[in-house]
Protein backbone atom coordinates (compact mmCIF):
# COMPACT_ATOMS: atom_id res chain seq x y z
CA UNK A 1 0.00 0.00 0.00
CA UNK A 2 2.69 2.26 0.72
CA UNK A 3 4.13 2.02 -2.93
CA UNK A 4 0.66 2.54 -4.62
CA UNK A 5 0.73 5.76 -2.21
CA UNK A 6 4.02 7.01 -2.91
CA UNK A 7 2.92 6.83 -6.89
CA UNK A 8 -0.07 8.35 -6.02
CA UNK A 9 1.53 11.34 -4.80
CA UNK A 10 3.99 11.48 -7.58
CA UNK A 11 0.70 11.75 -9.43
CA UNK A 12 -0.68 14.26 -7.72
CA UNK A 13 2.47 16.52 -7.91
CA UNK A 14 3.17 16.26 -11.32
CA UNK A 15 -0.44 17.41 -12.25
CA UNK A 16 0.90 21.10 -10.94
CA UNK A 17 2.40 21.33 -14.08
CA UNK A 18 -0.42 22.48 -15.24
CA UNK A 19 -0.31 25.91 -13.42
CA UNK A 20 3.25 26.50 -14.78
CA UNK A 21 2.80 29.75 -17.54
CA UNK A 22 5.61 29.45 -20.65
CA UNK A 23 6.63 32.21 -22.87
CA UNK A 24 4.81 30.61 -25.86
CA UNK A 25 1.67 32.24 -26.79
CA UNK A 26 -1.04 30.13 -28.14
CA UNK A 27 -3.65 31.21 -30.51
CA UNK A 28 -7.79 30.34 -30.26
CA UNK A 29 -7.85 32.45 -27.74
CA UNK A 30 -4.63 34.20 -27.38
CA UNK A 31 -3.27 33.01 -24.22
CA UNK A 32 -0.17 31.64 -22.65
CA UNK A 33 0.95 27.57 -23.09
CA UNK A 34 1.74 25.90 -19.97
CA UNK A 35 4.29 23.37 -19.45
CA UNK A 36 1.92 20.67 -19.07
CA UNK A 37 0.49 21.26 -22.39
CA UNK A 38 4.04 21.82 -23.99
CA UNK A 39 5.04 18.29 -23.01
CA UNK A 40 1.60 16.73 -24.18
CA UNK A 41 1.93 18.31 -27.70
CA UNK A 42 5.77 17.34 -27.98
CA UNK A 43 4.63 13.92 -27.19
CA UNK A 44 2.11 14.18 -30.51
CA UNK A 45 5.12 15.63 -32.53
CA UNK A 46 7.15 12.32 -31.35
CA UNK A 47 3.79 10.41 -32.71
CA UNK A 48 3.79 11.97 -36.37
CA UNK A 49 7.08 12.84 -36.89
CA UNK A 50 9.11 9.76 -35.86
CA UNK A 51 9.79 8.72 -38.84
CA UNK A 52 12.70 10.97 -39.42
CA UNK A 53 14.96 10.14 -36.26
CA UNK A 54 17.65 8.14 -36.51
CA UNK A 55 17.10 4.60 -37.76
CA UNK A 56 16.74 2.47 -34.75
CA UNK A 57 15.13 5.30 -32.28
CA UNK A 58 13.09 3.90 -29.70
CA UNK A 59 10.05 6.44 -29.66
CA UNK A 60 8.51 5.07 -26.58
CA UNK A 61 12.14 5.74 -24.98
CA UNK A 62 11.44 9.59 -26.71
CA UNK A 63 7.52 9.93 -25.80
CA UNK A 64 8.43 8.73 -21.60
CA UNK A 65 11.13 11.39 -21.83
CA UNK A 66 9.17 14.51 -23.56
CA UNK A 67 6.62 13.56 -20.63
CA UNK A 68 8.63 13.71 -18.19
CA UNK A 69 11.67 16.20 -18.93
CA UNK A 70 9.57 19.53 -17.81
CA UNK A 71 8.22 17.75 -14.45
CA UNK A 72 11.43 19.64 -12.98
CA UNK A 73 9.28 23.09 -14.15
CA UNK A 74 6.98 22.57 -11.30
CA UNK A 75 10.10 24.12 -8.66
CA UNK A 76 12.29 26.08 -10.66
CA UNK A 77 9.87 27.70 -13.30
CA UNK A 78 10.22 28.47 -16.75
CA UNK A 79 12.95 30.10 -18.22
CA UNK A 80 13.02 31.79 -21.86
CA UNK A 81 15.76 29.51 -24.14
CA UNK A 82 17.29 32.94 -25.13
CA UNK A 83 18.21 33.96 -21.60
CA UNK A 84 21.37 35.00 -20.42
CA UNK A 85 24.24 32.20 -19.79
CA UNK A 86 24.34 33.69 -16.30
CA UNK A 87 20.16 33.08 -16.22
CA UNK A 88 20.62 29.79 -17.65
CA UNK A 89 23.19 28.55 -15.24
CA UNK A 90 20.70 29.17 -12.17
CA UNK A 91 17.93 27.41 -13.82
CA UNK A 92 19.97 24.92 -14.40
CA UNK A 93 21.24 23.98 -10.54
CA UNK A 94 16.87 24.51 -9.52
CA UNK A 95 15.87 21.63 -12.33
CA UNK A 96 18.55 19.58 -11.23
CA UNK A 97 17.26 20.22 -7.23
CA UNK A 98 13.76 19.98 -8.60
CA UNK A 99 14.55 16.68 -10.01
CA UNK A 100 16.31 15.69 -6.81
CA UNK A 101 12.63 16.28 -4.54
CA UNK A 102 10.33 14.90 -7.50
CA UNK A 103 11.73 12.11 -8.30
CA UNK A 104 12.33 10.78 -4.88
CA UNK A 105 8.83 10.49 -4.26
CA UNK A 106 8.47 7.63 -6.18
CA UNK A 107 9.39 4.05 -4.92
CA UNK A 108 12.86 3.88 -5.00
CA UNK A 109 13.34 1.35 -8.23
CA UNK A 110 10.73 3.52 -10.17
CA UNK A 111 12.25 7.05 -9.09
CA UNK A 112 15.88 5.71 -10.51
CA UNK A 113 14.11 4.22 -13.99
CA UNK A 114 12.69 8.00 -14.55
CA UNK A 115 15.59 10.06 -12.77
CA UNK A 116 17.76 7.85 -15.31
CA UNK A 117 15.51 9.11 -18.38
CA UNK A 118 15.53 12.33 -17.69
CA UNK A 119 19.41 12.88 -17.12
CA UNK A 120 19.55 11.44 -20.11
CA UNK A 121 17.29 13.96 -22.03
CA UNK A 122 19.05 16.42 -20.32
CA UNK A 123 22.94 15.68 -21.43
CA UNK A 124 21.72 14.01 -25.04
CA UNK A 125 23.84 11.15 -24.70
CA UNK A 126 21.22 8.66 -26.51
CA UNK A 127 19.85 9.22 -30.13
CA UNK A 128 16.68 9.27 -28.01
CA UNK A 129 17.35 11.57 -26.07
CA UNK A 130 18.92 13.90 -29.68
CA UNK A 131 15.51 13.58 -31.14
CA UNK A 132 13.48 14.28 -28.00
CA UNK A 133 15.46 17.24 -27.69
CA UNK A 134 14.76 18.77 -31.30
CA UNK A 135 11.29 18.07 -30.66
CA UNK A 136 11.34 20.47 -27.35
CA UNK A 137 13.29 23.10 -29.55
CA UNK A 138 11.31 22.76 -33.05
CA UNK A 139 7.74 23.32 -30.96
CA UNK A 140 8.07 26.99 -29.84
CA UNK A 141 8.99 27.66 -32.47
CA UNK A 142 6.17 26.57 -34.79
CA UNK A 143 3.80 28.18 -32.10
CA UNK A 144 5.74 31.40 -32.31
CA UNK A 145 5.46 31.52 -36.15
CA UNK A 146 1.56 30.66 -36.20
CA UNK A 147 1.30 33.51 -33.59
CA UNK A 148 2.43 35.88 -35.66
CA UNK A 149 5.94 36.16 -33.93
CA UNK A 150 4.41 38.06 -30.89
CA UNK A 151 6.29 36.30 -28.52
CA UNK A 152 9.43 36.91 -30.32
CA UNK A 153 8.67 40.52 -30.43
CA UNK A 154 8.19 40.97 -26.79
CA UNK A 155 11.12 39.24 -25.78
CA UNK A 156 13.30 41.24 -28.62
CA UNK A 157 14.60 37.72 -30.36
CA UNK A 158 16.21 37.94 -33.64
CA UNK A 159 16.69 35.62 -36.36
CA UNK A 160 20.08 35.15 -35.53
CA UNK A 161 18.89 34.06 -32.19
CA UNK A 162 16.61 31.54 -33.15
CA UNK A 163 18.97 30.02 -35.37
CA UNK A 164 21.55 29.92 -32.80
CA UNK A 165 19.09 26.80 -31.55
CA UNK A 166 18.84 25.11 -34.96
CA UNK A 167 22.28 22.91 -34.24
CA UNK A 168 20.35 20.81 -31.46
CA UNK A 169 17.71 20.58 -34.01
CA UNK A 170 19.79 19.51 -36.82
CA UNK A 171 21.92 17.04 -34.30
CA UNK A 172 18.59 14.99 -33.51
CA UNK A 173 17.05 14.95 -36.65
CA UNK A 174 18.51 16.57 -40.05
CA UNK A 175 15.69 16.88 -41.81
CA UNK A 176 13.74 18.48 -38.96
CA UNK A 177 16.68 20.96 -38.89
CA UNK A 178 16.49 21.53 -42.45
CA UNK A 179 12.78 22.42 -42.22
CA UNK A 180 13.48 24.93 -39.15
CA UNK A 181 15.87 26.99 -41.10
CA UNK A 182 13.51 27.55 -44.10
CA UNK A 183 10.61 28.28 -41.70
CA UNK A 184 13.09 30.75 -39.79
CA UNK A 185 13.97 32.29 -43.19
CA UNK A 186 10.31 32.76 -44.10
CA UNK A 187 9.56 34.15 -40.96
CA UNK A 188 11.73 36.88 -41.32
CA UNK A 189 10.62 37.23 -45.26
CA UNK A 190 7.07 37.60 -43.83
CA UNK A 191 8.18 40.49 -41.21
CA UNK A 192 7.33 38.69 -38.14
CA UNK A 193 11.10 37.83 -36.29
CA UNK A 194 13.13 40.38 -36.68
CA UNK A 195 16.60 39.71 -39.05
CA UNK A 196 19.68 39.55 -37.19
CA UNK A 197 23.03 38.03 -37.55
CA UNK A 198 23.10 34.35 -37.20
CA UNK A 199 26.09 32.52 -34.96
CA UNK A 200 29.36 32.01 -36.94
CA UNK A 201 30.21 28.81 -37.99
CA UNK A 202 33.11 27.28 -36.20
CA UNK A 203 35.36 27.64 -38.96
CA UNK A 204 34.83 31.28 -39.57
CA UNK A 205 35.19 31.71 -35.88
CA UNK A 206 38.51 30.05 -36.02
CA UNK A 207 40.00 32.02 -39.28
CA UNK A 208 38.97 35.22 -37.47
CA UNK A 209 41.33 34.03 -34.38
CA UNK A 210 44.30 33.38 -36.83
CA UNK A 211 43.84 36.56 -38.28
CA UNK A 212 43.79 38.57 -34.97
CA UNK A 213 46.81 36.57 -34.04
CA UNK A 214 48.67 37.02 -37.17
CA UNK A 215 47.87 40.73 -37.00
CA UNK A 216 48.75 41.00 -32.91
CA UNK A 217 51.93 39.29 -34.71
CA UNK A 218 52.57 42.04 -37.16
CA UNK A 219 52.60 44.85 -34.46
CA UNK A 220 54.88 43.57 -31.81
CA UNK A 221 58.29 43.95 -33.71
CA UNK A 222 56.89 47.45 -34.48
CA UNK A 223 56.31 48.19 -30.91
CA UNK A 224 59.52 47.00 -29.75
CA UNK A 225 61.02 49.31 -32.02
CA UNK A 226 59.27 52.15 -30.76
CA UNK A 227 60.03 51.34 -27.16
CA UNK A 228 64.06 51.19 -27.62
CA UNK A 229 65.96 53.23 -25.90
CA UNK A 230 67.60 56.57 -27.43
CA UNK A 231 71.24 55.41 -28.48
CA UNK A 232 74.08 58.17 -27.95
CA UNK A 233 73.67 59.14 -31.74
CA UNK A 234 70.10 59.96 -31.18
CA UNK A 235 70.70 62.00 -27.99
CA UNK A 236 73.22 64.25 -29.86
CA UNK A 237 70.70 64.87 -32.65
Amino acid sequence: MERLTRQLEFVREAGRLRSVLRLTELTDPPRLENSAEHSWHLAVMALALGEHAPEGTDLATVIAMLVLHDLVEIDAGDLSAHAPAAAQARQGIAERAAADRLFAILPANQARGLRRLWDEFEERVSPEARFARALDRLQPMLENVRAGGRAWRAQGVTAGQVLSKVTLIEDGSPALGAFARELIEQAVTDGILAPGPGPEPPQQQQRKADQRREADQEREPAQAQEQQPETEADARC
